[in-house]
């Protein structure tokens, strides 16, 4: 008797286990209709992965996208990808590892718009080896929350003027899990530098961010929320190669990519916290899979997120005088 039906039947059913699993974890999708004629979004990081396709949706639903990009280049070649929707596009130059850059843009961005409807802080830099920003501060929580902080400080002129049910939507990850903030040394000039150590920093960051933003704003009617997009193939890991070697480069890419989440899923959440009705009544919450989720524990300490504007507001030179 032939063993070659057997092995094809196996084949097959080791195949369709595959694509079973492959779908399964792509998540849920943001059922939202919901129009934004007449609505100003910016997205910062939308010339590539989820951020580009968000910027793509919310023009597709006619919104006015102001995409924020360190490459005008770049920023404008993505737009092009997407200018047949039917929302106006637009791109800023916005350098998030540059106080300067960013303040630069959020001027210009103050004199030419009336509003902000939602902010959609959405770039990030994962793992990279240890190298400082332009103002001296460690790359990832440089880029992924100082600069934020600093962006969305000096936009809240507009965003106030969005009225109620404004959205700042911060994606974070869920390597905050992980986390730990080194408030003594949170720009890593004497502990030693591990970059998912820094990574995790920051997306811990930036759920304790919009937790306390959340607080701060809710007197003028602003929803905060912070996500998890889910392990997406996007090049935010293009780092990995050379902070932990080639090898682990080359496994990613061809062991793990297949498996996780596809750019157009990844942004399903992204989209979800700044669409769906259902988050109205809701801020300063964190969302995964299209839906709620309970942060890790270090998140939920009012105190560290108390700490932490504190220091934003030392570093970034926005404190407020009373």
């Amino acid at each position: 008797m032939s063993i070659l039906p057997t092995i094809a039947g196996g084949s097959i059913a080791a195949i369709l286990s595959l694509n079973c699993i492959k779908v399964w974890m792509q998540g849920p999708k943001c059922l939202s209709k919901k129009r934004l004629d007449g609505k100003v979004v910016v997205v910062t990081g939308a010339n590539t992965g989820i951020g580009k396709v968000c910027a793509q949706e919310l023009s597709r639903r006619g919104a006015k996208v102001i995409m924020l990009c360190r490459s005008l280049e770049r920023g404008e070649t993505a737009a092009n990808d997407i200018r047949e929707t039917e929302g106006e596009i637009l791109v800023e130059r916005m350098d998030l590892s540059s106080f300067k850059s960013i303040r630069e843009c959020a001027e210009k961005l103050n004199r030419n718009l009336d509003k902000i409807d939602i902010l959609l802080n959405n770039a990030g830099i994962m793992a990279c080896p240890l190298s400082r920003t332009e103002d001296g501060l460690e790359m990832q929580i440089g880029t992924n929350h100082f600069g934020h902080f600093l962006l969305t400080d000096l936009l809240l002129p507009l965003l106030h003027k969005g009225g109620p049910g404004t959205r700042i939507v911060n994606v974070s990850s869920t390597a905050h899990e992980r986390g730990q903030m080194f408030f003594d040394d949170i720009n890593f000039h004497k502990i030693k530098y591990e970059p998912f150590k820094a990574y995790s920093q920051s997306k811990l960051a930036n759920v304790l961010f919009s937790s306390e933003l959340a607080e701060r704003e809710a007197k003028n009617g602003i929803n905060v929320y912070s996500l998890h997009p889910g392990v997406i193939a996007t090049d935010l890991g293009r780092h990995m190669g050379d902070s932990y070697g080639a090898l682990v480069g080359v496994f990613v890419k061809w062991a793990v990519m297949p498996f996780i989440k596809t750019v157009e899923s990844g942004a399903q959440t992204s989209l979800f916290c700044c669409l769906d009705d259902s988050l109205e009544n809701q801020t300063g919450r964190y969302y995964s899979d299209c839906r709620e989720k309970l942060p890790a524990p270090r998140a939920l300490i009012k105190e560290d997120a108390k700490r932490l504007w504190e220091i934003s507001e030392e570093l970034t030179g926005t404190k407020k005088s009373n």
